[in-house]
């Protein structure tokens, strides 16, 4: 019976490492595993995501473009019409946020006695309908914003 390379203790001629010390034993036999794939096969942390969680972090407020962007640059989504439809229209809430923030947010009269601004209220609404997506999106349910749902179909038509 061998004996492990690095520890000494006693390991089984088919045993690929030690079970003491994790040592890999020279002469086993070639493992199966995803370790000795080729790199090209191998997964990423994105794979163990499932499709209908992707979607829904689309609607994610503030990061929600990270998740759009990811699913709209990742090849397993590139014939998911569905999902490529929530990534198109998650961004384009992103980007009313910042025409509100950057464009809009600057000129918005504040009121000095006023609790909350007008910009704030604003921001409100789109947080709620982020959440009402992912709510949405989660019970794959497939809703269509008033505006940016035909935003999202112009953009389907134009990068199938």
């Amino acid at each position: 019976m061998p004996y492990c390379t690095q520890c000494g203790t006693q390991v089984s001629a088919s045993d690929s490492f030690c079970s003491k010390c994790g040592g890999m034993q020279p002469g086993a036999p070639p493992n199966r595993d995803s370790s000795s794939t080729s790199a090209s096969s191998k997964k990423d942390f994105t794979d163990s995501i499932d499709d209908r969680t992707w979607t829904t972090l689309c609607y994610l407020p503030g990061l929600g473009w990270l998740a759009s962007v990811f699913v709209l640059a990742a090849a397993r989504f590139q014939h998911d019409r569905n999902s490529r439809f929530h990534a198109f229209q998650g961004l384009y809430l992103f980007v009313a946020w910042l025409i509100l923030d950057w464009g809009v947010g600057p000129f918005i009269w504040r009121g000095e006695g006023l609790r909350i601004s007008l910009q704030g209220l604003f921001h409100l609404a789109l947080i709620g309908v982020g959440i009402f997506m992912m709510v949405k999106t989660y019970n794959r349910e497939h809703f269509r914003l008033p505006v940016f749902g035909e935003l999202a179909d112009r953009s389907l038509a134009d990068h199938p």
